[in-house]
């Protein structure tokens, strides 16, 4: 399954339903902390990019956990439209960062499992999610994302 279609203008939200808030401190050397709390992350240069690695996340990893996350219950609600008991949902996202042009990019694969429905029938809840998940449509003709069922 591919991502990209014709690139179009960003449409505003008609309504705001939610609104997260994170503050980072010191770029990837820092934290993060979102305005409830609920969110207080160390962060670590990767050794990939000359830093210490150890204790703490990168942007990278946040990214991935969030785009998983969002991918996994936007494959629960398309299931649920359709009046279908997906049964457990795992969805794993790989991020990688590189040179592109000159600057940076990031290119995505996501992989879901949805081990208790027939093979045609997950590939189709995997394709409609894909069109529904904020990350997706976020990222939709601006990175390469690979989708995939396991």
């Amino acid at each position: 399954m591919s991502t990209n279609s014709p690139a179009a203008s960003p449409t505003p939200l008609a309504q705001k339903i939610y609104t997260a808030t994170a503050t980072a401190d010191h770029g990837r050397d820092g934290g993060v902390k979102s305005d409830d709390g609920n969110l207080d992350v160390k962060l670590a240069m990767p050794k990939a990019f000359g830093g210490p690695g150890g204790a703490g996340t990168n942007p990278e990893q946040l990214f991935a956990a969030g785009y998983a996350a969002c991918f996994g219950s936007a494959i629960g609600h398309v299931a649920r439209m359709q009046k279908i008991n997906a049964g457990p949902i795992s969805v794993t996202a790989k991020v990688d960062i590189g040179p592109a042009g000159k600057g940076f990019g990031l290119q995505v694969e996501i992989t879901a499992s949805i081990p208790d429905l027939p093979r045609d029938q997950a590939e189709a809840l995997v394709k409609t999610a894909h069109e529904v998940c904020p990350y997706s449509n976020a990222t939709r003709n601006n990175i390469v994302v690979d989708v995939k069922l396991a």
